[in-house]
């Protein structure tokens, strides 16, 4: 933009701001009416139509899978994509932090006066990036698995056994592979450690807090066995692809 445009500009700008009207009461009474607006349709269909709340809270649970809002989706599959406990803190902090602050300093490093989106293609291509990034992390963080999924490779044989082992809850407090927690022992190399009847008898009489998998054995024999088939395959060899 050069004298003479700007000239223009700030002309033209002068011309019309002596047309318009003050923000009060005329910009705060349009967004007074609209707020109430919103505010009254909230109230209504809370009215007509409730709340969904879910089922009752338990504590005891250990088979919960916690997942975000909607609007934390991104945040949520960042979290999944950098997995080594010691960069957490970089995952939820450090890399949101410099991408807002990047994207705070736009108008500083394009200071281009076009207001043309052609004419900017330092701040379209930060906006478009920010957006796509966004979008692109929410969508896969919709659709990744529970914390509960099992996402080491798993033999055929023993996919029955896996998918009793995520459905038992013993990832709320066992890791496997990146998934799980470390209230227990780690056992993604259980079976370098213990043989198959040493873990069939910690599962039927197991160490205070874990449950005792006792019941499941009378129940179903058959998924327990497939149960202990399966952790005890959680070996190096097996992790590494064999």
């Amino acid at each position: 933009m050069n004298a003479r445009e700007k000239e223009q500009y700030l002309r033209e700008y002068s011309i019309l701001k002596g047309q318009g009207k003050p923000f009060f009461p005329y910009a705060v009474g349009k967004d007074g009416a609209m707020a109430a607006i919103t505010l009254g349709v909230i109230i209504a269909m809370a009215i007509l139509f409730g709340a969904e709340l879910g089922p009752k809270a338990d504590p005891t649970t250990t088979t919960y899978s916690p997942r975000p809002e909607w609007y934390f989706f991104f945040l949520f599959e960042l979290l999944r994509v950098i997995k080594p406990p010691e960069l957490t803190l970089m995952a939820t902090l450090g890399v949101p932090t410099i991408c807002l602050i990047l994207l705070l300093l736009l108008p500083f490093y394009d200071r281009s006066a076009e207001r043309h989106p052609l004419k900017r293609p330092i701040a379209m291509i930060g906006a478009v990036a920010t957006v796509v990034a966004m979008a692109y992390l929410s969508i896969i963080g919709a659709l990744g698995g529970p914390p509960s999924e099992i996402e080491i490779p798993v033999a055929a044989q023993y996919k029955p056994g896996a998918d009793v082992t995520a459905a038992s809850g013993c990832l709320g407090c066992h890791k496997i592979g990146e998934n799980g927690n470390t209230l227990g022992p780690n056992l993604t190399e259980i079976g370098d450690r213990l043989g198959r009847d040493a873990i069939a008898r910690t599962l039927v009489n197991p160490t205070a807090p874990m449950p005792s998998y006792q019941g499941l054995k009378q129940e179903n024999p058959e998924q327990f066995e497939e149960l202990v088939d399966f952790i005890a395959s959680l070996k190096k060899a097996s992790e590494e692809g064999g």
